[in-house]
């Protein structure tokens, strides 16, 4: 288990270190290093002294080397999930799913490295050739949250190395420890010393708003909270570095009167209790259409309670701790305040007793007012809300200042995507709970974010665009 900071390719201790916790009872996994303002500098010198020979390396070189952390990731797959498991509390099944798909993106990049194009062309008026080019944008930060410690770590690493841009990882105090696996994994892979550097500063905020006003940093990658990337958005703005935020999200789901319930039951419970509901893409708010409201609430809390609460490495657990006791008491909270506000209690809703950052999952049938609509739950928590038309189902739902994501379910195909073109989401899932995938472009709209992770367009995240004339 590497519990050290990475700087030019070394394993180093910090100044001082941090508990990491196991949230199911409290107990300390590790402790991990955390770095002081010299270990900051030390790590964006490293970046900075080999970004250029890295931007000029053979596009076949960087990809054979994610092509390698693939495969070393997929060997270690039970190690990884058992790892994100303790260290963030999920259940076995989330855990190993997401180490596959973190690896995923090292595959994709790898072959995205060699395919990136470029454009030649004559001008309309004839003058000239229009060259297009891309060019790595340079030294990257890459700052990753808790509740996907291994996918967000690849989804940003993973474009980067291919675009050639050398970068500091600052995964969340909470869960480093998968990411200093994963970028152990990479060293292993072959990737040269100072491209990649991981820190955890002893003051976030300050550290990373030095890091954005030193002039060797180009560009910033950050996954988290809506709040904070307002935050950097401003502190980055005085630079004006680039940046791609993947923020909150406040997923809306559209059950239409024909949905078949056979397919919508299952595939909704991926899309609410994946990671125990603590994704950005987790549905949050579910609007169903009347005639079919009461068969619907009754099937989805005998699904809902099915759930088998516990520490995550159980074999019998599906459904595992939140990252911390302070987070289990925010759902706590929103759900406390939304009883308190009217909501009907279908199944769970109450803290159980014992230790560890537990809380069940639970069914909640609200009013189209009730504050819990407001809030990001991030949790097992699903809210159920009662509609009657279309157009009514469709402003409710976009009734919200997110836009990641939106659910929408009906037997009728042509109704389905019109309400899905209707949604102010970056991305639609029709009759189908996760659409997450490294071959397609992931972001919002409004306030969830600027820019597309994955894809075609994740790579250029990490580029930048170079228009060269030439006179014929």
């Amino acid at each position: 288990m590497r519990t050290q900071l990475y700087i030019n390719g070394q394993w180093v201790p910090g100044a001082s270190t941090v508990a990491v916790t196991d949230p199911s009872d409290g107990s300390v996994i590790a402790q991990v290093a955390i770095a002081d303002d010299a270990q900051c500098e030390a790590a964006i010198a490293a970046a900075d002294a080999v970004a250029v020979e890295w931007a000029a390396t053979a596009p076949r070189f960087r990809s054979e080397i994610l092509r390698k952390a693939f495969e070393i990731m997929t060997a270690e797959i039970e190690e990884i999930a058992t790892l994100i498991s303790r260290e963030n509390g999920k259940a076995m099944p989330d855990a190993r799913g997401e180490a596959t798909y973190a690896a995923e993106f090292f595959r994709w990049f790898a072959e995205e490295t060699v395919r990136t194009p470029g454009d030649f062309r004559m001008s309309p008026s004839g003058d000239k050739r229009i060259m297009v080019t891309h060019q790595p944008i340079g030294l990257s930060i890459l700052i990753t949250p808790w509740n996907f410690p291994a996918g967000m770590a690849t989804r940003k690493i993973g474009p980067a190395i291919a675009a050639g841009c050398t970068m500091i990882l600052k995964p969340a105090t909470e869960t480093p420890l998968t990411a200093m696996h994963i970028v152990d994994i990479l060293e292993r892979a072959g990737l040269p010393k100072g491209v990649l550097n991981l820190v955890i500063p002893e003051k976030t905020g300050p550290a990373i708003s030095k890091m954005l006003h030193d002039p060797r940093v180009k560009n910033l990658s950050f996954t988290g909270s809506t709040e904070v990337g307002r935050v950097l958005l401003k502190e980055a703005a005085d630079r004006v570095i680039r940046c791609s935020m993947e923020l909150g999200g406040n997923a809306q789901v559209i059950v239409h009167d024909d949905a078949d319930l056979a397919v919508t039951i299952p595939q909704l419970l991926l899309a609410k209790m994946r990671n125990g509901g603590a994704a950005c893409t987790s549905a949050n708010r579910i609007y169903v259409q009347r005639p079919i409201a009461e068969k619907f609430i009754a099937e989805l809390t005998k699904s809902i309670s099915a759930f088998v609460l516990g520490r995550g490495t159980d074999a019998t657990t599906t459904l595992g701790a939140s990252v911390s006791v302070k987070e289990r008491n925010k759902i706590a909270e929103l759900v406390d305040q939304s009883i308190a506000a009217g909501a009907k209690v279908e199944t769970g809703g109450k803290i159980p007793d014992g230790v560890g950052a537990f809380y069940p999952a639970t069914v909640l049938s609200v009013a189209k007012d009730n504050p819990i609509l407001k809030h990001e739950i991030f949790g097992p928590v699903a809210p159920v809300v009662i509609f009657d038309t279309d157009a009514e189902g469709i402003a409710l739902a976009n009734d919200t200042e997110f836009g990641l994501i939106s659910y929408v379910f009906s037997s009728d195909l042509a109704r389905a995507l019109r309400t899905a073109e209707a949604m102010e989401s970056g991305m639609v899932a029709i009759n189908k709970g996760v659409i997450s995938d490294p071959a397609a472009p992931f972001g919002g709209v409004k306030q969830s974010g600027l820019g597309r992770e994955g894809g075609f367009d994740g790579i250029h995240e990490f580029l930048q665009t170079k228009y060269i004339g030439v006179q014929i």
